[in-house]
């Protein structure tokens, strides 16, 4: 209990008790139920008066025991204040007087070392709110709301007063409850550093190293590594792995990342070449292999590690000492918080949990957040009353007791790992088998950031049916403690504990006290498995725990315990099973036994949510089988007579330890003469990447919160093809904050809008798909506003949807028009063929997942309808123009600005006008701002992504591999909207025969109309879907023709003044250099021997080797956006403003430019500043996509410096001497304009598909990879063993930057063909919306060994200082990837007996993979036969 006292002394001053801080007594007595509010008055016995405001009236025995406690401390103050003579007053909101007990409502924490005081706190309110718009530290991002990003990560710290050392951990702020940081030291990217300041080493090395490219995750990535070096000074690489397991990007391709962090560690980073012994990558086999003798001006250093400041430990910012002193000098204090609509309760005591609980059984108990944070955000759940017992001592006690360890149930599970670690480094082996299957899965439990809050109590009682130590704790018979306020019992773990989907046998009273996890006995074997999209930070997909006991001295199973999750609602137990084994020797018949009992217990119905019934039912026989062969192999190691494990069989027991990525990075240096002040050519660091990592860098919601701004929400329809019947927004606008609902009819301009004008701003009488933008909500904040957008109702008539491409096929449902390319005589061809195979294959969309999402904020300037907007896009002018249209303005009246973007990738050319023209019609109509930033589940619900395409051919080829004829048709899925879908199928079919030169061509095109969000541009624009059946096919032909596949690929290349099907002569073609100089750095023919060899020796684990060239044209198709503008001003101090039609989204085209005009003006890079993209500066702009930015605006700023220096130039002449300033002022004191625009068109372009002639593109960038992968045939998994990339980037501008491109392009190519797959339902609704659902590739996804090489020599006269675009080309050759998967499979086929080609569908998942290595485990689950029941998802 806090009492304020307030005091006069005898000379009459007042002053408040405690040397001007509070005095605070802690009361151990417990409060009673009010009666009534009474006023009561009473005088120390020195005649000073007391009064108590707002007391409470009780009766009975517990007034006489209240009123002598409440004396009691009374006179307590009395003999503080003696010597004073004070007046007193104790307050009632400082006496709290509720149910039970006695709270504080005051939160006391501390945020890059400055104190804050909060007083009733909103329990829904995170930290990650609080942060930004609060305190307005914007370095902290919001990447996804769900805690599986990281991009919010920052360190907490707090003083653990048991062990009297202070614990520094990372966490998610966007799920930590500002509640829970009660005494704790919040520790942001501002607080470590600063440009202006001084930058951490953690900081600085990711910059420098090239790590940071759109910066949006940075700051989390930083907050990462920073956290991990305050616990640990000198970390090996695999710590800083672990610690990157919560941490997403989607830009570098993590390589550079942590090379720049391997600094760090007690591996080291890059040597620079100096040798270091065994771990230098130039002399131990893993770097640069040269390919003659003349490769001398290589170069493969992209940073010098001697630039980078020392990390020094005991320079870093101390923990707050008035924190250690209120940690150490206060009893834990009993909070509580109320919100709108929530009380938070955090008891101190055991006792006070338990009579919270029994007082409000209904509550939700709260430890870290990572469930019900999810719960309350995304699925609308209200929990009324939260309690939060974090810090109770009983709760959180580790304690070992003779037959295991006993753990508190709020123990974290980073904190449990550790205790189990020390276990199983100290005790015999044979006593730690259950330990290591729990530290087995928790190895791949969430991230850090989770690991480090998660409760090992709440991961038992949210009851997940995935959970994946559920089934450990249950094949372990671990012990719970159950109790409530009036007793405790005890209950095991087993199939009587889950009772149904998320509920438990535990009453509502009670609470989950601890867990207790035995030793293992000696003859006892526990193994854990567990199999998820993702290796990292991934949900599962099925999880196991097995544990057999034999009978001493015999290979007799005394008892089998099998635990599943995932295959049911809850955790399961196959108690038949385990029944049936006892008493049988460990050998084949228990084997085929229990893989028969399994088959008829973990039966699946098609229709399960989730899908994958075949896939999951397989893996449980996968698992048992992994499962007999590791107790096979230790019963042998105690002496057991069994069987000898076959060494080909060997593989299978092997669990999964990822190696540190090795890479190497190969480029051509700058001329011996070049000028140190020329920087075209050399590894620059990108402009923004200091300010990223610093978390300065200013993104659209990290401008200032405007002093009368309003938040948007978007309402969008829950039907994929309704007609509207009614829309009742009454209950919404009663909700707190709510300023307007708004729909169709409060649009003053046009509902018109999309690149074909066939969309409306918001929906008006139909709906066309899930996530159609029906009206809007604003409020006073983004809460108020998303929280009423839900109360919003919506009355439909539905209609029969289309969603997937058969059905739209069937339906003939297509855009018009149909797209023909044709050449040559496809008939003659097919006649001339010795052979002719006909295949298909379906390739999936896929999310663009830019960490920011789209984002708007829209200001009204008040006079003449002038809006001014701050936007994520690509597209400045399109927003511009669709804008001003739907505000029924002029586009003079609208300006859109961008300063950066996190991430675009395509997402946001033409979609990002979704958001911004609602947004700026609410600001108009409001005449205030308003801001809407989307979350990621809206982001993805309504954007769309890559459209997802099928590809049917018929190829005819002669008996030496030459390719003759090709008959191709695609089939794209465009959603609902023609969007840029027409032009994203024309250069599928532009790029429909690849690098292949083939005489005799027909390609087809059908853009197919459905009821799914209108799916757009992605890096690539439909050029990878084209190339990816091309590799299908001519995988076909060489399997077909049992060849090397590689051998069919190179016969078939382009060569030099050949033409494409379209009729466009190659010139200057580099593809068979690219081809030679991979196949020669990736030792390919090596490679290939040893993965023979491998898989001749492996039965369960095969490799697979395949290369992929890719030939990718750089221009826009559409002809009028090749061109671009630019407009530089001279200042007169010299300082050069440089703005260009491009926008910066992480690619490094601000860098680029910059280079450009330093060369172009003879200036170093730092007199010049690019401020923003702007309409403004800049009118009529191309959107940055197409891979083109650096050439049209590089040489629109070549051209505007070009004039300016020539306006120069009689000064120059005139005093060559003098400095770049004296010949500005000079020129200026002469009236001579220092203001350039500059301007740029692509010539000789314009393609005709009804001709098929004229040039579709400017010029070709080529590449090669050659990857390899291993497979796990018993369960899909796969691990990318090693790529190979030589890319053709022309003469490069900047090594670093196009490296960067390369690895990032090809890691999310990676994404595309193996990870990443959108699951929709067969009535059209996205069920994959967000990380947890949707996985994009981690740090553990990148290849162990990834070499880049930047072909040397290939000079390009078609672009800007004779480089080459690179943005969208290398995403390709991530399909090598794929084919390599594709040929481990067909070893594992063979191997079953199984030849001949077959069809593998993109994503190469876990799933196909598993189904696709047919043998005795896949055969009792045949797939359902389609149309005999309702799928739980479709492939669109």
């Amino acid at each position: 209990m806090r009492i304020q006292v307030s005091r006069r002394s005898r000379s009459g001053r007042r002053f408040r008790s405690g040397g001007g801080s509070r005095l605070e007594e802690d009361l151990d007595c417990r409060r009673f139920r009010t009666r009534r509010r009474t006023r009561t008055r009473g005088r120390f016995r020195s005649g000073r008066r007391i009064q108590v405001v707002g007391g409470t009236r009780l009766e009975g025995p517990e007034f006489i025991f209240l009123q002598q406690q409440i004396q009691s401390d009374l006179s307590l103050i009395s003999r503080n204040m003696e010597s004073t003579g004070a007046e007193t007053q104790i307050y009632s909101d400082e006496l709290v007087y509720s149910d039970e007990l006695v709270y504080s409502d005051e939160l006391v924490f501390f945020v890059n070392g400055t104190k804050i005081v909060e007083r009733d706190a909103d329990p829904e309110t995170t930290l990650l709110t609080f942060l930004r718009r609060r305190l307005g530290l914007t370095g902290t991002k919001l990447g996804c709301a769900e805690g599986g990003c990281g991009a919010c990560t920052v360190m907490l710290s707090r003083y653990e007063p048991i062990t009297n050392k202070l614990l520094h951990y990372s966490v998610n702020a966007c799920l930590a409850p500002l509640c829970s940081l009660h005494l704790v030291a919040v520790t942001t990217v501002e607080g470590i550093g600063s440009v202006a300041g001084k930058l951490h080493p953690v900081q600085e090395r990711i910059a420098k190293s090239h790590g940071s490219q759109c910066g949006f995750c940075t700051p989390g990535i930083v907050m990462s590594m920073y956290a991990l070096l305050r616990n640990n000074p000198t970390p090996r690489m695999m710590d800083v792995e672990e610690a990157f397991q919560g941490n997403l990007c989607r830009c570098t391709g993590y390589r550079p990342i942590l090379e720049g962090y391997k600094t760090f560690t007690q591996e080291g980073g890059c040597c620079g070449g100096k040798g270091r012994e065994n771990g230098c990558c130039m002399t131990n086999g893993n770097g640069a292999v040269k390919t003659s003798e003349e490769d001398v001006d290589e170069a493969t250093m992209l940073f010098n590690t001697a630039e980078f400041k020392p990390h020094d430990p005991t320079q870093e910012v101390i923990f707050p000492p008035e924190l250690m002193n209120l940690s150490k000098g206060q009893k834990q204090k009993s909070l509580r918080f109320r919100g709108e609509r929530a009380t938070w309760f955090q008891p101190r005591s055991l006792d006070q949990f338990l009579r919270l609980k029994w007082k409000h059984p209904e509550a939700r108990v709260v430890v870290g957040n990572t469930e019900v944070g999810i719960e309350v955000k995304f699925k609308n759940m209200i929990y009324p009353v939260i309690l939060a017992p974090a810090f109770v001592p009983e709760l959180n006690a580790v304690t070992h007791v003779h037959d295991g360890l006993v753990f508190g149930a709020a123990c974290s599970l980073s904190h449990m790992g550790a205790a189990l670690s020390r276990a199983v480094e100290t005790l015999p082996p044979h006593q730690t088998e259950v330990f290591r299957a729990v530290l087995e899965q928790l190895r791949w439990f969430a991230g850090t950031q989770i690991r480090n809050v998660a409760a090992v109590g709440g991961n038992i009682m949210t009851a997940s049916p995935i959970s994946d130590l559920n089934p450990v704790f249950m094949a372990a018979g671990c012990k719970l403690t159950l109790t409530d306020k009036d007793g405790s019992r005890t209950v095991q773990m087993d199939d009587g504990f889950f009772t149904g989907y998320r509920r438990t046998i535990v009453r509502p009273t009670e609470i989950l006290l601890s867990v207790h996890v035995p030793y293992s006995r000696k003859t006892q074997f526990v193994s854990a498995f567990k199999q998820s999209p993702r290796r990292e930070d991934d949900i599962s997909i099925v999880t196991a725990a097995m544990s057999v006991t034999f009978t001493p001295g015999t290979d007799v199973v005394e008892e089998m315990r099998l635990s599943f999750g995932g295959m049911g609602p809850t955790t399961v137990l196959a108690t038949k099973t385990g029944v049936s084994l006892v008493g049988r020797p460990w050998g084949e018949e228990l084997l085929h036994r229990a893989c028969s009992s399994l088959a008829e217990e973990m039966t699946l119905d098609p229709s399960v949510p989730g899908g994958m019934a075949s896939y999951r039912q397989t893996l449980t026989l996968s698992f048992f089988y992994k499962f007999y062969l590791t107790v096979l192999g230790k019963l042998r190691l105690q002496g057991v007579n069994v069987p000898e494990i076959s060494s080909e069989l060997v593989s299978a027991t092997e669990t999964f330890h990822p190696e540190t990525p090795s890479s190497t990075q190969i480029y051509q240096a700058v001329p011996a003469g070049q000028s140190q002040d020329d920087v075209i050519g050399r590894p620059m660091m990108h402009l923004s990447a200091m300010k990223q990592a610093t978390g300065e860098a200013v993104y659209c919601d990290d401008v200032p919160l405007y002093e009368n701004e309003l938040h948007l929400a978007l309402v969008t329809s829950s039907k994929a093809r309704a007609r509207i019947l009614s829309i009742d927004a009454s209950a919404a606008e009663r909700f707190p904050g709510v300023v307007r609902c708004l729909f169709a009819d409060d649009i003053a301009g046009s509902n018109v809008t999309g690149v074909k004008q066939d969309e409306t701003v918001l929906a008006d009488g139909q709906v066309t798909c899930v996530g159609h933008v029906i009206g809007a909500v604003v409020a006073d904040t983004q809460l108020h506003a998303q929280r009423a957008a839900k109360a919003v109702k919506i009355q439909y008539e539905e209609l029969t949807p289309i969603v997937t491409i058969q059905e739209a096929i069937a339906a003939q449902s297509f855009y018009e028009p149909i797209r023909t390319i044709e050449s040559g005589d496809l008939e003659a061809g097919l006649k001339q063929a010795d052979h002719v195979l006909e295949g298909e294959i379906h390739m999936g969309g896929q999310e663009h997942f830019y960490l920011e999402t789209n984002v708007t904020l829209a200001v009204p300037r008040g006079e003449d309808g002038e809006m001014e907007l701050f936007v994520s896009t690509q597209a400045t002018n399109d927003t511009q123009s669709r804008v001003a249209r739907v505000l029924g303005v002029p586009a003079n009246r609208v300006v859109v600005r961008v300063k950066r973007m996190g991430g675009g990738f395509g997402g946001k050319e033409s979609r990002s006008t979704v958001v911004s023209t609602v947004v700026a019609m609410a600001a108009s109509r409001l005449k205030r701002p308003v801001r809407c930033m989307l979350d990621r589940d809206e982001d993805m619900l309504i954007t769309g992504g890559r459209h997802p395409f099928y590809g049917k051919y018929k190829v005819g080829f002669l008996n030496s591999g030459k390719v003759v004829a090709l008959d191709v048709s695609y089939y794209s899925n465009a959603g609902n909207s023609r969007d840029l879908s027409l032009s994203v199928l024309e250069r599928a079919l532009f790029h429909m025969e690849n690098s292949y030169s083939i005489a005799n061509v027909r390609g087809r095109g059908y853009l197919c109309q459905t009821n799914l969000p209108s799916n757009t541009a992605f890096r690539g624009f439909g050029g990878p879907q084209g190339m990816m059946v091309a590799e299908s096919w001519m995988s076909d032909v060489a399997v077909s023709l049992g060849r090397p596949t590689e051998e069919i690929q190179r016969l078939n290349l382009y060569a030099e003044g050949e033409s494409t099907p379209y009729n466009q002569l190659l010139q200057g073609i580099t593809i068979d250099r690219c081809w030679d100089e991979c196949l020669s750095r990736s030792g390919y023919q090596q490679r290939r021997a040893a993965t023979d060899l491998y898989n001749s020796q492996n039965r369960w684990t095969k490799r697979g080797v395949a290369m992929v060239p890719t030939k990718f044209g750089i221009s826009f198709t559409a002809t009028f956006l090749n061109q671009a503008g630019a407009l530089v001003h001279v200042y007169t101090d010299g300082s050069v403003l440089l703005t260009h039609g491009g926008t910066e989204m992480g690619q490094g085209l601000h860098t680029k430019m910059v280079q450009v005009a330093s060369r172009v003006l003879g200036i170093p890079v730092s007199k010049i500043h690019i401020s923003e993209t702007s309409t403004n500066t800049v009118a009529n702009a191309s959107p940055t996509a197409a891979s083109a930015s650096s050439d049209l605006n590089g040489a629109a700023v070549q051209n505007a410096c070009a004039i300016l220096l020539a306006r120069l130039e009689p000064y120059k002449n005139r005093n060559p001497k003098a400095s770049w300033e004296d010949w500005v002022k000079a020129a200026y004191f002469d009236r001579v304009n220092l203001t350039a625009n500059g301007f740029y068109k692509t010539p000789d372009l314009g393609y005709s598909f009804e001709t098929n002639s004229g040039r579709a593109f400017n010029y070709y960038s080529y590449g090669v990879s050659c990857s390899e992968v291993e497979i796990d045939c018993l369960t899909g998994a796969h691990k990318n063993l090693s790529t190979t990339i030589v890319m053709d980037v022309g003469k490069s501008l900047n090594p670093a930057i196009d490296i960067g491109q390369v690895e990032g392009g090809f890691v999310q190519g990676l994404g595309l063909f193996t990870l990443e797959e959108l699951r929709y339902s067969p009535a059209g609704v996205l069920l994959t919306r967000g990380p947890g659902m949707y996985k994009i590739p981690a740090f553990g996804d990148i290849p162990t060994e990834f070499t880049v090489s930047l072909l040397r020599d290939a000079v390009n006269d078609k672009a800007i200082f004779a480089s080459k675009a690179v943005g969208e080309p290398p995403l390709f050759l991530a399909a090598s990837i794929f084919y390599a998967i594709k040929d481990a499979v067909m070893a594992a086929r063979a191997e079953s007996g199984v030849g001949g080609t077959f069809r593998l569908d993109s994503p190469a998942s876990a799933e196909r993979i598993r189904n696709a290595c047919r043998d005795q485990f896949t055969k009792p689950f045949p797939p359902p036969e389609p149309g005999t029941f309702k799928p739980w998802s479709v492939q669109v």
